[in-house]
């Protein structure tokens, strides 16, 4: 096992550890709505945005304390993004990291109240008084907020049920994955690095440049992967936005043409850290671990 992959599963695993933490105890009243919150939260998924997080926080000395509640908060609002898209009314969808979707585990409506409810504790966890410096504090969950309203993830989820049936130019289907897609990723970035010693101008721009890049190519991958992989590789129904046709980076680019821009983003995303030196290996290795994933 190589360094990085260690360095994850310990991240990994910590997150898991915090996580189960910061969420109610499932025999907590009401007992269906804490175990279906733990259920949807719990034992699942790569914890991309908390490696971020964590990886970010290595270019600032970042407490990791800090790190892990900014991590938790990040995760918690992406778990909540899941269970509220996989509902009949958005993208009704059975399967989520090989198990069944939580409304389909629960009900409907107990799924709704579990997405409002992770996503309220995110913003528990990241206002916890003495966390961060007040100021610094604020900005945090300033960004958080921004990253998963209307002007970023949910924005980008309207975008998406709104374009059903359309043929998006890049730009638009850019401008949607960054919102959808890339807001909360770049929030992870910015959080993890955020906990820690405050950057210079110029080292923000760059890391915020890396954030961008690294949020597009987390989706254009994901449309490969749709493509390419097995609903067993994946976890969820692969093949689910061509079917339902909805534009995607290979219906626009074509298979090759989506790994060739996927190597593009890659690149810029590793030239923007260049300024950190080997204080941002754990984001590079991430970058290509998001790029190359399953091909």
């Amino acid at each position: 096992m190589s360094d990085f992959q260690t360095w994850m599963g310990q991240v990994q695993a910590s997150t898991e550890t915090a996580l189960a933490a910061h969420l109610p105890a499932a025999d907590a009243i009401p007992q269906r709505l804490h175990q279906a919150m733990r259920y949807a939260a719990l034992g699942g998924g790569k914890r991309v945005r908390p490696l971020l997080a964590h990886a970010a926080g290595a270019l600032t000395q970042a407490p990791i304390e800090r790190l892990e509640a900014a991590a938790c908060a990040v995760e918690l609002i992406h778990a909540y993004s899941l269970v509220h898209d996989d509902l009949p009314c958005m993208d009704d969808d059975v399967l989520r990291r090989g198990r069944p979707t939580c409304h389909v585990e629960y009900d409907e409506a107990t799924a709704l109240l579990v997405g409002d409810a992770l996503q309220t504790r995110a913003f528990e966890i990241l206002s916890r008084p003495g966390l961060a410096d007040p100021a610094q504090q604020l900005e945090m969950v300033a960004l958080l907020a921004h990253a998963s309203g209307s002007l970023g993830m949910c924005g980008g989820q309207a975008i998406d049920l709104g374009s059903v049936g359309q043929a998006l130019n890049q730009p638009e289907l850019e401008l949607m994955h960054a919102l959808k897609t890339g807001a909360l990723i770049r929030a992870a970035v910015l959080l993890g690095a955020l906990c820690g010693d405050p950057l210079e101008t110029r080292q923000r721009e760059q890391l915020d440049r890396f954030a961008k890049r690294a949020g597009l190519l987390f989706q254009v991958v994901d449309d490969i992967l749709d493509c390419t992989a097995s609903t067993a590789t994946l976890g969820k129904t692969a093949g689910k936005d061509e079917a339902a046709d909805k534009p995607t980076y290979v219906s626009l680019l074509g298979l090759e043409g989506a790994k060739s821009y996927a190597e593009e983003l890659r690149a810029d995303a590793l030239d923007a850290l260049a300024l950190f030196g080997d204080r941002a290996r754990r984001l590079t290795e991430l970058a290509d671990f998001i790029c190359h994933r399953h091909f």
